[in-house]
């Protein structure tokens, strides 16, 4: 079933282009029809048996879907599909430039022209062996036919005056190409005769086939509401058979949706996140009246952003009908999902980075209600950080305060936030953070980095390090830099002043001037001759 629905194309965007007067339909266009409608059918059919097969053991009303996708295909469908394949023949070729895909039989004028054209290139060829014969010492040339412009005679040379004087009927009509590619193109009696009894074949059969085309799109167009809404109702079907797979393939559950304002998941995964991984670690999620704000804390890399994805992405497929990555999963009726999410810039939008992320706040505090879900992810990292702690705080102290708060996950790095001076103490804000496993006596030693481990799991809890250096080493960031990191860290922390980095060459140069200075210093100035030691010192 599920490979017969892949052959069924956007029905709808092929019929709106039938019905545009504009439009030319191709042969992909009527191909591409065609197998969906015969797919269609055998759906139809492959329908018709498992519903046979089951009436006895499974109530109908459980595969309301199927008995609408089996009762939308009629007979209709198969007229459809005789109508296309009687007035069509895809494998029907005239001449090599010619793509017409209208059926022998169909119109006698059309097949006549269709037999002329077929027999063009002999026909022309014996008629420029005639006309070749004309010309003394001309070996080269044939009659060629080009749309709109008529037949001409091909030579691979200009005529010399001498031949065009005994062939004064050949008169010259345009050149092509350059060098060794030059071509010639001559009108002639005989070419001209041609034009006037073929005439534009080549666009006479298009115009033929076109009308015969636009009556077929016509007679289509009276079954449009029929196979219109049985094409939506086959993708409708095609969605939850693919979900329906993906829930056995990769263990999903039913997630149970309810009137209360909560959220519960058990062991929730992201279903993109863990086909990435060898082991995915799953996460619990409890939000009800108590503790609806969650923060989220923890160092770069533990997985802060793909857990508040996850949940986001569980809510939205159990709303959508879909099973869920999960163990269990009991969900209140969720209205909207806002996001404050990195994503991708673009020059044709006049805003900044930050000025995006303000927009998405500004439209998450209007319109936010008690079922709603947000996510926030690093706000006010893209300014000053003291604005963008004050941004953040007053944001979660506006959502905090307000009846209808809704459910909130935020991620940031602001470790201020668990200090108690920017946020009230409230029972709606609830602080997490992502567990990670540190060697004892670490200290921030750049040559332990790579003993710690994250565990990618959720407890409550304030934020640890950020371990920055540790995900520089994890990124390939060089040793030497990382160790300089260490140090100008280690310095802020203990209050010291930060040490210049040895660099040879400026060690060098530091020196020079120092004995520069000491010379300086020495000098008599009184006694000395000061011409020649400003010399000497130039020559330094």
């Amino acid at each position: 079933l599920q490979n017969t629905m892949k052959q069924v194309k956007s029905i709808p965007r092929l019929l709106q282009k039938f019905a545009s007067p504009s439009f030319l339909s191709s042969r992909t266009d009527w191909s591409t029809f065609l197998k969906s409608i015969n797919a269609l059918i055998e759906i139809r059919q492959t329908l018709a048996a498992f519903l046979s097969s089951r009436q006895d053991r499974v109530q109908i009303s459980n595969l309301e879907i199927f008995q609408k996708v089996f009762s939308t295909v009629t007979e209709d469908f198969a007229y459809v599909s005789d109508l296309v394949k009687g007035v069509l023949d895809f494998d029907q070729t005239c001449g090599e430039a010619c793509d017409t895909f209208v059926a022998r039989g169909i119109c006698q004028e059309l097949d006549e022209l269709k037999a002329i054209y077929d027999g063009l290139p002999q026909f022309l060829d014996e008629i420029a062996s005639s006309e070749i014969k004309k010309l003394p010492h001309q070996r080269q040339g044939s009659i060629v036919y080009i749309p709109q412009v008529g037949y001409l005679m091909c030579f691979p040379g200009e005529l010399k005056p001498e031949v065009l004087e005994i062939a004064p009927d050949f008169q010259l009509a345009f050149k092509s190409g350059c060098g060794n590619d030059e071509e010639f193109f001559y009108h002639t009696t005989k070419t001209r005769e041609l034009d006037e009894v073929l005439g534009d074949i080549y666009y006479k059969i298009l115009d033929m086939e076109r009308a015969i085309l636009k009556e077929l799109e016509s007679k289509v167009q009276k079954y449009e509401p029929a196979v219109r809404y049985s094409a939506d109702l086959t993708a409708q079907l095609d969605c939850l058979v693919s979900m329906a797979i993906s829930a056995g393939e990769y263990n999903y559950n039913r997630p149970r949706l309810v009137e209360d304002d909560i959220l519960i998941i058990k062991n929730g995964r992201h279903p993109l996140q863990e086909l990435t991984v060898d082991t995915f670690v799953p996460n619990n999620t409890q939000i009800e009246e108590k503790g609806r704000i969650c923060v989220v804390t923890g160092p770069n890399y533990s997985g802060k952003s793909v857990y508040i994805k996850q949940v986001a992405l569980i809510v939205f497929l159990s709303h959508i009908g879909s099973f869920v990555p999960a163990d269990e999963a009991v969900i209140g009726i969720t209205d909207r999902i806002f996001t404050r999410l990195p994503c991708k810039q673009s020059t044709k939008v006049p805003q900044s980075t930050f000025m995006t992320d303000l927009h998405q706040i500004s439209v998450m505090l209007r319109y936010a209600t008690s079922k709603s879900l947000c996510l926030i992810d690093e706000f006010g990292s893209g300014t000053m950080s003291a604005d963008g702690i004050g941004l953040l705080c007053s944001t979660l102290h506006h959502f905090a305060g307000s009846e209808s708060s809704p459910k909130i996950l935020a991620c940031t790095h602001f470790s201020e936030l668990s200090e108690g001076c920017f946020l009230p103490k409230s029972q709606r804000i609830a602080f997490y953070t992502m567990s990670i496993l540190e060697p004892t006596g670490n200290n921030g030693d750049p040559n332990r980095l790579a003993d710690i481990v994250f565990l990618y799991r959720l407890v409550p809890g304030y934020q640890a390090p950020s371990y920055g250096l540790h995900c520089a080493e994890l990124a390939g960031v060089p040793h030497e830099i990382i160790n300089r990191a260490a140090e100008i860290l280690e310095s802020m922390k203990m209050g010291k002043p930060i040490h210049r980095l040895q660099v040879p060459k400026i060690v060098a140069r530091d020196r020079e001037y120092q004995e520069l200075v000491d010379q300086l210093v020495a000098f008599d100035c009184k006694n000395g001759d000061v011409n020649k030691f400003l010399h000497e010192l130039l020559s330094f």
